[in-house]
């Protein structure tokens, strides 16, 4: 428990840290959310709309946001007039971390299985097969691989619709899109792992007992093999849904990821920090959860961390 206090306080520093390096950057672009070619407006009427959001007082903003953050308040939206930062945040959340969670979901279902395989049946064709496929999938970027899903099974054999959300049949190709790289690496995770394993004395003496075959590998190897993969979730979990921006943009998605990428295009200095934030939160929250889960997974780390 002081385990989970000490790092729950050393998220707020950290956070904090985050928070003033986005301002930074922000603040450092050329320009401002109301001075821009597509709309020009009288400069008495820029100069009073940069007074009234503290846009010509940088530390004066700083100050006032990190005093809404604290609230919870992610100020007005600059480019969408009629909402806030925090609804606009609280809305396409969910869609992020839906398709975020399904696609780990499906990494970890077809992943770890065929990790398993692999290292059981280490240089026949599948391990060849899933070792080729493996690089393939980690070395091709969401928006090739997407591209490819979306000519095959959507516009020439249109088993699935093209984009949009809302129907579950609009899920299945960009969790499958954004999961390719993941699913990648935890099956060669698990392939590594399974062969440290397989290898230890424990196993050897199980089957020299004559455990069976399929209850060594399932039950026993598998649960230390999967320390690695335990350990990448929380990460892989928080990039699924904060890094899906691009999946987002090529399904025509309106998630979290797509009104960031609209934010920083529109210099919304608003948006931009509270994205920021709330992606580094789960982020640093996805590593807290995967912390506590080692711990339970295996039982050295409770004693060794005190």
């Amino acid at each position: 428990m002081k385990y989970i206090v000490r790092r729950l306080l050393l998220m707020i520093p950290v956070l904090w840290a985050i928070y003033t390096i986005t301002f930074l950057m922000v603040v450092t672009v050329p320009g401002n959310p109301f001075q821009r070619p597509d709309r020009q407006m009288p400069v008495a009427v820029q100069e009073a709309l940069e007074a009234r959001y503290h846009i010509d007082d940088n530390w004066r903003y700083y100050w006032e946001y990190l005093a809404g953050v604290l609230r919870l308040d992610f100020g007005p939206s600059f480019q969408y007039r009629d909402w806030t930062c925090t609804q606009i945040i609280a809305q396409s959340l969910p869609v992020s971390l839906v398709l975020g969670v399904a696609a780990i979901a499906l990494a970890v279902v077809i992943g770890v299985p065929v990790g398993v395989i692999s290292a059981v049946r280490r240089g026949s064709w599948f391990d060849v097969a899933s070792l080729g496929l493996v690089l393939v999938g980690v070395s091709l970027p969401t928006f090739v691989t997407g591209t490819g899903l979306l000519l095959l099974f959507a516009m020439k054999l249109e088993w699935l619709p093209v984009g949009g959300w809302g129907s579950l049949s609009q899920l299945p190709l960009p969790a499958l899109t954004l999961s390719l790289p993941f699913m990648a690496y935890i099956a060669r995770l698990t392939r590594l792992g399974m062969l440290d394993v397989l290898n230890s004395d424990y196993i050897r003496t199980a089957r020299a007992k004559g455990v069976d075959r399929l209850r060594v590998v399932w039950k026993h190897a598998l649960k230390n093999a999967m320390l690695p993969v335990v350990s990448y979730l929380g990460p892989a979990l928080a990039m699924a849904m904060t890094g899906s921006f691009v999946v987002e943009k090529l399904f025509n998605i309106s998630g979290l990821g797509q009104h960031f990428v609209n934010s920083v295009l529109n210099l919304d200095r608003g948006l931009i920090m509270g994205t920021v934030l709330v992606y580094s939160g789960l982020l640093v929250g996805m590593n807290l959860l995967v912390d506590v889960c080692y711990a339970f997974v295996d039982p050295r780390v409770r004693v060794e961390g005190g």
